[in-house]
């Protein structure tokens, strides 16, 4: 059947931040996209006569529409397992595209159906080659937003070593340009080379080489008498620079999103116009009112700060609850593959824990998700239920708002109106 109906017993709407009673969702298989979306009266209408062959029952469970991680890295592992700068020395290209896939695979089941991916990370344009090979259909994964190469300028986000401070001796993970010509040029580029999303640098650790870190090969570890802060940010572009990013992306119908972990970065990417800036772990009330005022989406990735942040992490949580309180749009993505794919709804259980309510929180990783990929730039409509949107649906076996950890315990999952899995199973994988 080319059509069929998800019948449900809670449906949350995103849209109304609350669940809907005996809802039912008629999607079509060869469009993938929600035909319809109707209240069913079983109290007049027994179920039986309204279920027909091919349908799906997901009475009893709580059903949403699938997850979208706004932050994710697919070919990364955990930092827990291996450094970035290991799997970028030790990790055959062929290795991390396998590890790449798996990823994919994991998140699928996770509950996630859209990924935003927000560099390769030393991959070159393997992102845009996996989201084409899942959208056709020759590997299951979730819809991939990618930014292939991050944009930063020269030496400032490439590994280095004592021996080649340029970064040569490993894959180069940025596009890097200097001045405003240039920065045009890398943005063409990425669009050129399939970037759905221009993601870049507006700060980082580009002063490493005056404090080295541990060596690879640690024969001694560091060096002896360290500053209090050995490798603080900087900015890496010009106000002139960002400035011109965000204009030649506009020029694409592209959105930017902005690295920024410093408060001086996070403002100068916001007087950009960026349409999401990522981490912001110093920020102020100043700043989050400038993010209201030019509609600057906020994706705090506490998953990543709980591990590289523990000692401030505390107020790292307050300043997103701040963030909320203040209106400012916030996206779920916890720059996942930092930490394990499949654990993405750490990101959510955080922003609980910040103090944000529960139906906000799966607003934001709906909804907001969608927002974060463009909105409308992006080509779909994702995140909610309703006629012409993408079918993506999922089904948790508890009520996140009664208990948070149902987000880990999905039991369906459905994208482009294609079942992945059921019962709590894989459906159609090896």
């Amino acid at each position: 059947m080319a059509q069929f109906t998800v019948h449900t017993s809670w449906l949350f709407d995103p849209k109304l931040k609350r669940a809907r009673t005996n809802a039912s969702i008629t999607v079509d298989a060869a469009s993938g996209l929600i035909v319809e979306v109707f209240d069913r009266e079983d109290a007049a209408k027994p179920f039986d006569t309204v279920f027909r062959d091919g349908d799906i029952d997901l009475r009893g469970k709580y059903v949403m529409p699938g997850f979208v991680d706004a932050h994710t890295h697919v070919f990364l592992h955990s930092y827990d397992e291996a450094a970035a700068i290991k799997q970028k020395r030790d990790e055959s290209m062929t290795e991390r595209v396998v590890r790449g896939v798996n990823h994919c695979r994991t998140a699928l089941l996770a509950g996630y159906t859209t990924y935003r991916d927000l560099g390769s990370e030393g991959m070159q344009e393997s992102d845009a080659n996996l989201r084409d090979a899942i959208a056709r259909g020759l590997t299951p994964g979730p819809r991939l937003f990618v930014a292939t190469k991050v944009l930063a300028s020269t030496g400032s986000f490439e590994c280095r070593t004592e021996n080649s401070a340029g970064g040569h001796c490993l894959p180069a993970g940025a596009d890097a340009v200097d001045g405003v010509e240039q920065c045009r040029q890398a943005v063409r580029r990425r669009i050129a080379a399939g970037a759905d999303i221009i993601k870049f640098f507006a700060d980082y650790r580009r002063r490493i080489m005056r404090s080295p870190p541990a060596q690879q090969h640690p024969y001694i570890p560091s060096v002896l008498h360290p500053p209090a802060d050995p490798n603080p940010d900087y900015m890496v572009f010009s106000q002139a620079e960002m400035d011109v990013i965000v204009s030649e992306a506009a020029l694409a119908r592209c959105p930017v999103s902005a690295h920024c972990c410093t408060l001086e970065g996070a403002l100068a990417a916001i007087r950009a116009g960026v349409n999401s800036i990522e981490h912001a772990y110093f920020s102020t009330d100043e700043m989050f009112h400038e993010m209201v005022r030019k509609k600057v989406i906020f994706v705090p990735t506490l998953a990543i700060a709980e591990k590289l942040h523990a000692k401030r992490f505390k107020e790292i949580l307050a300043q997103v609850k701040r963030a909320y309180d203040l209106g400012v749009r916030i996206a779920c993505g916890g720059d996942t593959g930092t930490y394990p794919h499949g654990d993405n709804v750490r990101e959510l259980e955080l922003m609980v824990e910040a103090g944000i309510p529960v139906a906000d929180v799966l607003e934001s990783c709906t909804v907001g998700g969608w927002e974060s990929c463009g909105g409308d730039l992006s080509g779909r409509r994702f995140g909610w239920f309703d006629t012409g949107l993408q079918a993506d649906i999922i089904a948790l076996d508890e009520n996140p708002e009664e208990s948070p950890s149902a987000m880990r315990k999905v039991d369906f999952v459905m994208k482009d109106a294609q079942v992945w899995k059921r019962g709590g199973r894989p459906v159609g994988m090896c």
